[in-house]
């Protein structure tokens, strides 16, 4: 995990998926923020699960990226954080096979990821789900709300 000087201008990202259902109808929120610019995206997939969602959330964020940047990424999901900082080097080392020797669910999905953040200098953060952090409910209203709309 790299750590960063305060001084530095920093993009953060708050993601969050949503289900109903898992699997089930998904939807998955981002917000980004640099300086004073606030951006939110969000999007629906018609069979989804909650997993699949939350690893969306984070590979939409950092798409719409068109430059190498310095990031805080928070999310509520420990399957994100942990997969990506921790799981991922031993799943290709091993092939794309979990510890178990299992092949590793939504792999492309990984692979996606794993290209994406190796262009930035990324902080992860975990927080609790549903804890009144504001950009984290903020994400997830903007999940549930493309799940409504189906958009």
């Amino acid at each position: 995990m790299t750590t960063m000087n305060d001084s530095e201008q920093i993009l953060k990202i708050y993601t969050d998926g949503a289900c109903k259902g898992n699997p089930g109808v998904g939807g998955w929120g981002a917000i980004l923020k640099y300086g004073n610019t606030t951006k939110e995206i969000k999007g629906f997939s018609k069979e989804s699960t909650n997993n699949i969602m939350e690893l969306t959330a984070v590979i939409r964020a950092l798409e719409t990226l068109n430059r190498s940047c310095k990031i805080i990424i928070t999310t509520d999901s420990n399957y994100v954080k942990n997969g990506i900082t921790d799981w991922i080097n031993n799943w290709k080392i091993n092939g794309w096979k979990t510890a178990k020797k299992q092949p590793v669910k939504n792999k492309d999905l990984w692979m996606t990821l794993d290209k994406l953040v190796s262009t930035h200098t990324i902080t992860w953060k975990w927080i609790k789900g549903h804890s009144g952090h504001p950009e984290n409910e903020r994400a997830d209203q903007l999940a549930n709300e493309a799940i409504l709309s189906k958009e």
